[in-house]
């Protein structure tokens, strides 16, 4: 591309400002690049820095990918750190700067806000001691393991269960800290289910993580909070990770449109309602790919690619950015959580007539040696049988099967597609069916009612409005461990020779180990007469894990 050396500037280093830079560059070998970075520094590995925390990235300058005199030499790109834009004056297509040395003005031709968001800090007493702490920065970070390495603190409280609240409750763990965890909403990780935020609460209780939700902090004291219910937590250092606020100061003062997500409005080329103007990363909404809504999607991969999409517009091209899944995995010690497009709440607040399915299965044949359990729970159209979402949990091959599924969102694949799917398949890497096209086929045997199905959570309800019972038909073995003393049990081996003891006349609920068995009594069922029936879908190995049903875990 010929810029006829175009004024390029980029306000944000980290992310989709540094990408967007060196994107310029490799098109454009004359145009004049400058970025505007408020911090000290610039290009740096913002999702690393709980990794070193926990000591497990031992050297600090790893998590620096770039410096200014690096980006200079690579790219001949001007990065001006410590430097604040205050103030975009758009009839002159100026920025002006808060410098070390004053004010400055710096022209553009093309101006990119990639100014990323701000962690939320509520307004309670004591939130500015010294003893608490934000992580955004390598700033932050460095602020953290001083007083960790100083002070030797023993008790730690982390405000919030999302994403750097459970990486820092793990790192902190690391470091010899009893961690306690509030989350004000119900749930840890709200972008998951009820029952996978469950299981990743129960993966950090195991490991002697306390987790406290429906509660919020409402004092910070020198060696204690106070909770919102009254009650008191012992604590050495306070962390708030309870979400991020878009940065759109600058971009509000110069008259940019904001959209009714709370991010600023871009077009799908990533240019703001100024045509010299473009934005990318966590301050701008995208569209959600699956309901084609406008959303706030503050995720490292997003920004990335945005930051490359806006490059290439700023300097005259035609791409398009179609938008995101919110495609996301976190660690919690030795499980993996991970998911991608909607979770069933947002499925059916979107409207879909969602069907869901559950799978429970080793990672790999169980054969073959140290075969981890896999849960699987994919979201689907019944309407159109078309993919919505997925999420995963367990110790191994997570983030394989939530990427598998990514990709058959991208594509807008059925399950008819994902049942046919062919991937790679070993006893020490796969089942010669993997757990995707199981899901699939689970959802297909649904919607055709060849296996009609419900959710655990389904179950309850229909239980309580409408009347049923439920048959249990796992083995003595798996019944005594996890009694349900409202249920018939009948093993699935004892179906044919006790049929006389299912009645006819209610709606049955078939309750197996994983939903196999469930399954298969019921073409038992079907082939003698019934024909009011339901399999839970994932069995006791699903519903386990919803409070109501009252099953050990």
């Amino acid at each position: 591309m010929n810029s006829l050396h175009k004024k390029i500037l980029i306000i944000g280093g980290v992310a989709g400002g540094a990408t967007a830079a060196a994107r310029v560059r490799r098109l454009d070998e004359h145009a004049e690049i400058t970025i505007l970075e408020k911090g000290k520094y610039v290009s740096f590995a913002n999702c690393g820095l709980p990794y070193f925390i926990s000591r497990d990235i031992q050297k600090r300058s790893r998590l620096l990918l770039q410096t200014p005199e690096g980006f200079f030499s690579r790219y001949r790109v001007n990065v001006r750190v410590n430097t604040e834009a205050i103030e975009i004056k758009r009839d002159k297509k100026i920025v002006i700067a808060k410098t070390e040395t004053g004010m400055e003005e710096i022209p553009y031709d093309s101006l990119l806000l990639a100014q990323g968001g701000s962690p939320v800090i509520p307004n309670i007493p004591g939130n500015t001691s010294n003893h608490v702490f934000k992580l955004w920065t390598i700033p932050d970070m460095d602020r953290i393991h001083k007083f960790i390495e100083e002070q030797k603190p023993s008790k730690a409280v982390i405000v919030g269960g999302g994403f750097i609240g459970l990486e820092m409750a793990e790192a902190l763990h690391a470091r010899g800290l009893s961690v306690t965890v509030v989350e004000a909403a119900s749930q840890v990780m709200i972008t998951m289910d009820t029952e996978f935020s469950t299981m990743i609460k129960h993966a950090l209780e195991g490991h002697g993580i306390r987790v406290i939700t429906g509660n919020s902090l409402k004092e910070i004291h020198s060696t204690t909070a106070t909770l919102q219910d009254g009650s008191s937590i012992e604590t050495d250092m306070v962390l708030f990770s309870i979400g991020v606020r878009p940065e759109l100061t600058l971009a509000k003062a110069a008259g940019l449109d904001i959209g009714a997500s709370g991010g600023l409005l871009v077009n799908d080329m990533l240019r703001t309602n100024d045509p010299n103007i473009y934005a990318a990363g966590d301050m701008i909404e995208v569209v959600n790919k699956i309901h084609g809504h406008k959303v706030r999607i503050p995720l490292a991969g997003p920004a990335n690619r945005q930051g490359r999409i806006a490059a290439t517009n700023m300097l005259g091209g035609a791409m398009h950015y179609r938008g995101a899944l919110g495609s996301s995995v976190v660690k919690v010690f030795q499980y993996t959580g991970a998911s991608t497009g909607l979770t069933e709440k947002a499925a059916r607040d979107s409207g879909f007539d969602a069907g869901v399915s559950y799978v429970f299965k080793d990672h790999h044949v169980s054969y073959y040696p140290d075969s981890k359990q896999l849960a699987l729970k994919i979201v689907y159209d019944k309407k159109t049988m078309r993919l919505l979402g997925g999420q995963a949990f367990g110790e191994a091959g997570v983030e394989k099967r939530i990427d598998v599924l990514a990709t058959a969102l991208q594509g807008k694949m059925t399950l008819e597609d994902l049942s046919e799917i062919d991937l790679a398949y070993a006893p020490p890497f796969n089942g010669a069916n993997d757990p995707v096209n199981l899901a699939a086929f689970v959802g297909l045997n649904d919607i055709t009612q060849y296996s009609p199905s419900k959710t655990p959570a389904e179950v309850l309800i229909e239980i309580k409005n409408n009347g049923g019972i439920v048959l249990d038909v796992r083995t003595f073995g798996e019944q005594s461990k996890a009694p349900l003393e409202t249920a018939l049990h009948i093993p699935a081996d004892e179906i044919r020779d006790r049929l006389e003891e299912v009645p006819k006349d209610k709606t049955i609920y078939l309750f197996s180990k994983d939903g196999f068995l469930g399954h298969t009594t019921l073409q038992v069922l079907k082939a003698n007469g019934w024909n009011r029936f339901y399999n839970i879908t994932g069995g006791y190995l699903a519903a386990r894990w919803f409070q109501d049903w009252k099953l050990n875990i």
